[in-house]
């Protein structure tokens, strides 16, 4: 799978663009500021209907703009595919494929699977655990659309169920038969999405370890650990014992939207002794190990956006990584960095196929013959 070409339409700084691309790696060179990870972030809405950077679909829009366009066509499974998002300010923004609208964006998800490794990754080590089940969840959906589903039902009932508690705390009663209604729901679709984030750790741990060792030089000892309430109660259980806290701080208190998601780096915290160096050969693996996760589940290789992640890392990892990233394994590869020397010079000596595109002041695209 790949994308053919990307067309934009007032997308962020972007009036008017369109870009074929190589099948295998696609680099974007220039100076910061530019424009190079708003391309990378078409690519990741075409991809999972948002943006990576900004949540207010609306913002995306170039300054001065009622709308844009992101559009992409891809090759995959030996079929072509028309990717359209349209996004109007005060509007409920649009996704069609091959020109029919879906009906809810969750569908879409899976369809062109993608991984994206950024400097933004930092947060899954220095953020709360939000962050963490933010990247399992993202993760997950990519390849279960019941896992998806489930996950949007439990949130609802979160929701019903917190609003609940507000309510018995302004109106000074409460009534645990009222609540009991939600706890079923809870517990309906916490379950399952339990046993699947359980599961999805167990089965990526070997593989991050593998990338790990590769990327670092075997240099480090880490882990990966699935920390949850569910696993020392029951849900039934553990929602019960939790009313009288719940009562009081007017929220629910169990559940898998408390999990999180341990990293740890030779038997300690990667948060408190980790280098950033350490972190970050962290991230790339974590990332790597997902990429890896979802291709073999699917059995189509995920877009791989890899964007500026090279800046605390010196050109012999540097190589390491674009080298690795280049075997048959992987599939099209999409790169951003400012240093135009170093790319070139690693391409030079990797034998895959590729195109260089370099961005300069007003987001003017010129593509760098070989």
């Amino acid at each position: 799978m790949h994308l053919k070409s990307l067309s934009l339409v007032n997308f962020k700084n972007y009036e008017q663009v369109d870009i074929p691309f190589s099948e295998k790696i696609n680099c974007f060179i220039g100076e910061n500021g530019v424009g190079k990870t708003n391309i990378l972030d078409a690519v990741h809405y075409l991809s999972l209907c948002k943006s990576n950077l900004n949540p207010v679909d609306s913002q995306n829009v170039r300054y001065n703009q009622d709308f844009c366009v992101v559009q992409g066509i891809f090759e995959r499974l030996g079929k072509e595919e028309n990717i359209y998002c349209g996004i109007r300010k005060q509007k409920k923004k649009q996704f069609r494929r091959n020109k029919k609208e879906y009906q809810k964006l969750s569908e879409h998800i899976g369809l062109i699977p993608l991984v994206m490794i950024s400097p933004a990754d930092a947060v899954l080590i220095n953020g709360g655990s939000e962050e963490r089940r933010k990247f399992m969840n993202g993760v997950i959906a990519q390849y279960s659309r019941v896992y998806l589903e489930n996950l949007i039902q439990y949130n609802r009932a979160l929701t019903q169920r917190n609003r609940l508690l507000r309510d018995f705390a302004s109106t000074h009663s409460f009534d645990s038969e009222m609540l009991e209604v939600w706890d079923e729901q809870l517990i309906r679709y916490g379950e399952p999405i339990f046993e699947e984030r359980r599961r999805f750790v167990d089965e990526l741990l070997p593989v991050f370890n593998s990338f790990h060792s590769h990327v670092s030089g075997n240099r480090e000892k880490v882990t990966l650990t699935y920390q949850s309430q569910l696993n020392n109660s029951g849900f039934g259980e553990g929602v019960k014992a939790s009313y009288e806290k719940d009562r009081i701080i007017q929220y629910s208190t169990f559940g898998i939207h408390k999990d999180d998601l341990g990293m740890s780096l030779g038997g300690h915290s990667l948060k408190k002794s980790g280098s950033h160096g350490q972190q970050k050969t962290f991230l790339v693996a974590l990332k790597l190990a997902e990429f890896e996760f979802i291709r073999k589940l699917t059995e189509i290789s995920p877009i791989l956006l890899l964007d500026d992640i090279f800046d605390k890392f010196d050109a012999s990892r540097v190589k390491q990584i674009i080298s690795l990233v280049a075997e048959s394994q992987f599939g099209q590869i999409f790169i951003t960095d400012t240093n135009e020397q170093r790319l070139l010079g690693i391409l030079e000596d990797i034998p895959a196929d590729h195109r260089v595109f370099k961005i300069g002041k007003e987001a003017s695209i010129e593509e760098m013959k070989a």
